[in-house]
């Protein structure tokens, strides 16, 4: 199909005209039941073999006389219940529900016709005591003898199946002295239905065992059980039995083996299937576009195939319509959701909930956070999917902020939404709450996480391994190890994500000893550790100069787990040596190795030869690294602070014309503290806070007495870049900028000592990397004020106490 980049979206509504014109003739279409279906009659020699989950499950060779039941099943049960009702009387007319049960119940003679709409009823009521009737009618059933009717003990395999009984059902099923092809496909997709695939495999080969022929529905049943089952390899068998007897080109088996690769994640196979379906309704093209939604290399190709559909004269549903809007989302396409939002004002479809919650989720991921929450507050009812779509939708485009404030506002907008569901009718499930405590994670809000942690307890969701994994990355993220393990060691159950946020959480904690072990436990476990578990565990070596250890676990990474480096892991290993000052091993293993530094490592790099007094190496560092054209205003003032402390004016304003050809912006200091649901602002020298005098006069204290145990000033740069000063020139630094004396992190732990009580550990979130005046000025005031202070800023997390760190003070983690 064409691509939507090759063709004007005006087609959309050019299309969607011909579909509403009701003078046009909709397209003819070939019957897709069996009764119609061409197929061979070859016999049949065998079937492949089907193994399901380990068990010995398998098909023996069948007669010569299988094959595929082309409606015949259906036709001759039709036959007889016709012939039956021409010797005896005329056909009775419908009867429903409640006359069906009033006959019943003054025990007049039934036909065994009018239990069908009972049955029916059974169903329609499953969780309101649904099961319970079918019981007491198949009772009443067994008592007149009506059970021994096919068709009625048939319809009530199905109920059971559908009210959850499939023990009842498959009792019913071996009772049955006689089974027609539908009796075997209600047993099959039943079994599915309760989500025991396996099963639903098993009758299938017992099935052919027996000799029966399967319809065109029952292997509908059966790629829907191989996909809920994960095995794809029985699919692609029954795909092949399908294509003997011809049974692939009806379209519910089309659409069954579109669904079913698509599942898997075979969008390619899934996509032959869809073009070999010769009548595609619109089920067909509404499971190819939504598979091409949740898949970011075939987005193209869902807004083509819709276009096509369009063009073909299929007249999208709701579940079309969400499907292409989250196209949109993915794509970020603005212009496009617009116009797909007004098909469905033209279609009728804007009031759907589901359209309406992709609609709003468009919104959200482009930032018009207003008219987002204005389809949110418009709409009439909502259901918990339209809460998580905003939550979540609040929580993604924090990262996509334009500063960090906005990212904040945000983040506070979704706790609203959290609370405000908290307290409405409806509750929140898994989804909610990894979403909300993801936002606590990026917010350090550690008060709310704790709250949130004790609502899930409430709920039940705690189990849940993804929510679990949620609360411990949160734990960690605020700071709070002894929490982050506590969450951990109680989890049920763990994935490799869980195991990497403990092993990564250690890392950043400075617990480089438990973080190895943790790993350690997870091999012995059978975990199988990714790359990013590898970067975790290679993080903390460096942080604790483990050498032996780190290359020892780098080339486990390489020969038994197959993994190659990523630049991620090349920086760790580059990291440690720099930590040790083994600056010639950092360049040899560069070389070493030929790959090619990112502005990561070169900052480090540079970082780290100054911190060793080696600034031959770091001048060859920051040539290196000025050549990548860096776009992190940080890797300017690193290497500003590095040449106007060694006077090379040159230098200084080569830099800063390449940061202003760059447009790399200024340099924002800030950074927030939360107290009691509180939450204060600090820039750089702030002086808004209304007891800003009480902190500088408490600043100037802790600073005098830090001196007097060891504390000594470093002197940084002028803020040439800060946005406190305008514009790039190309003066010396020390016309064309001034000091900055108290950067905004000093302040906000300034603020925690004022206002938090006695012993309550201190937290702070900065946008930018700490400084290394303020990262040696904090440590001595955590001794001072004998507190715990947590410093989380755009680099890494800084826990100061007893007047040390956990990143070891070293100086490439920080903006020097």
């Amino acid at each position: 199909s064409t691509t939507s980049s090759q063709r004007p979206m005006r087609t959309l509504i050019s299309s969607s005209s011909r579909i509403l014109d009701p003078k046009r003739s909709p397209r003819s279409h070939r019957p897709s039941d069996a009764g119609h279906l061409h197929c061979q009659t070859a016999p049949m020699a065998s079937i492949p073999s089907l193994a399901v989950s380990g068990a010995a499950v398998a098909a023996k060779p069948l007669p010569s006389s299988a094959g595929f039941d082309k409606g015949g099943s259906y036709q001759r049960s039709t036959q007889a219940a016709e012939n039956g009702r021409l010797e005896s009387e005329s056909p009775p007319r419908p009867l429903d529900a409640q006359e069906a049960m009033s006959m019943l119940k003054d025990g007049r003679t039934v036909q065994s016709a009018m239990y069908v709409p009972l049955l029916h009823r059974c169903v329609e009521a499953s969780d309101r005591g649904g099961l319970r009737t079918a019981r007491a009618l198949h009772g009443h059933m067994a008592k007149t003898g009506t059970v021994a009717d096919m068709f009625v003990a048939t319809s009530l395999v199905n109920v059971y199946m559908r009210c959850g009984a499939s023990r009842d059902a498959r009792s019913l099923f071996d009772e049955m002295p006689e089974k027609n092809v539908v009796t075997w496909t209600a047993l099959i997709t039943g079994h599915t239905l309760n989500s025991e695939a396996v099963l639903a495999l098993e009758v299938f080969v017992e099935m052919l065992e027996l000799g029966r022929y399967p319809s065109h529905y029952t292997l509908g049943g059966m790629l829907n059980a191989c996909s809920a089952a994960r095995r794809i390899d029985l699919g692609q068998q029954v795909h092949g039995y399908s294509v003997k007897y011809g049974a692939d080109t009806i379209t519910s088996m089309g659409n069954s083996l579109c669904r079913m690769y698509c599942k898997a994640g075979d969008l390619e196979s899934g996509l032959r299937a869809f073009k070999g379906t010769p009548d595609k309704n619109v089920i067909t093209w509404t499971t190819m576009i939504s598979s091409c939604a949740e898949d970011e290399n075939y987005l193209e190709l869902g807004l083509g195939l819709f276009l096509d559909m369009l063009e073909g004269g299929v007249m999208p549903n709701e579940f079309t319509l969400t499907s292409v809007m989250s196209l949109c989302g993915a794509r970020l396409d603005m212009s496009l959701g617009r116009q797909v939002q007004a098909f469905c004002y033209k279609v009728g479809c804007e009031a759907n909930l589901p359209v309406k919650n992709s609609t709003m989720y468009l919104y959200l991921r482009k930032g018009e956070t207003d008219e987002a929450m204005r389809l949110f507050e418009e709409m009439d009812s909502s259901s918990i999917i339209t809460w998580n779509a905003m939550i979540s939708g609040y929580a993604q485009i924090m990262d996509s902020a334009k500063d960090d404030l906005h990212a904040r506002s945000r983040g506070f907008q979704a706790l609203k939404l959290f609370r405000d569901l908290v307290r409405s009718e409806l509750k929140p499930d898994l989804f909610t709450f990894s979403s909300i405590l993801s936002v606590c994670s990026a917010m350090m809000a550690l008060e709310q996480g704790e709250q949130i942690h004790a609502n899930t307890i409430k709920t039940g969701c705690l189990s849940d391994v993804v929510v679990n994994s949620a609360l411990v990355n949160m734990y960690n993220k605020c700071g709070c190890i002894e929490c982050a393990t506590k969450a951990f060691v109680e989890m049920p159950t763990r994935t490799p994500v869980t195991w990497t946020s403990m092993i990564s959480g250690y890392s950043q904690h400075g617990r480089s000893r438990d973080a190895i072990q943790l790993f350690e436990d997870m091999i012995l476990s059978g975990a199988r550790p990714n790359e990013i578990t590898f970067v975790s565990l290679l993080s903390a070596c460096s942080y604790a100069g483990l050498v032996e250890e780190a290359e020892r676990y780098f080339d486990m990474m390489r020969n038994e787990y197959h993994i190659e480096p990523l630049v991620d892991h090349y920086g760790c290993m580059v990291d440690m040596f720099v930590r040790l000052g083994r600056l010639d091993d950092a360049f040899s293993f560069i070389k070493r190795t030929g790959f090619e530094p990112n502005e990561a490592i070169w900052s480090s790099l540079v970082a780290g030869c100054r911190s060793h007094g080696n600034m031959e190496l770091a001048f060859y560092a920051a040539d290196r690294l000025l050549e990548l054209k860096p776009k992190v205003i940080e890797t300017y003032v690193l290497l500003l602070n590095m040449y106007v402390s060694t006077g090379r004016w040159r230098d200084v304003a080569r830099v800063r014309k390449l940061a202003k050809h760059e447009d790399v912006g200024v340099l924002r200091d800030r950074s927030w503290i939360a107290i009691r649901d509180k939450v204060y602002f600090f820039r750089a020298d702030d002086m808004t806070h209304p007891q800003a005098t009480e902190l500088y006069q408490l600043l100037e204290n802790l600073l005098e007495k830090a001196k007097a145990v060891g504390y000594e000033p470093y002197q940084n740069a002028p803020e040439l870049l800060s946005d406190s000063k305008e514009g790039y020139d190309d003066k010396p630094a020390a016309a064309a900028g001034s000091l900055i004396k108290h950067h905004s992190e000093r302040l906000a732990v300034a603020l925690g000592l004022l206002k938090t009580p006695p012993g309550a550990t201190v937290r702070v979130t900065k946008n930018i990397t700490m400084c290394r005046d303020c990262h040696s000025s904090i440590k001595y005031f955590s001794l001072l004020a004998n507190r715990e202070i947590v410093v989380r800023d755009s680099k890494r997390l800084h826990k100061f106490k007893d007047g040390r760190c956990s990143c070891g003070d070293f100086g490439g983690a920080l903006l020097l």
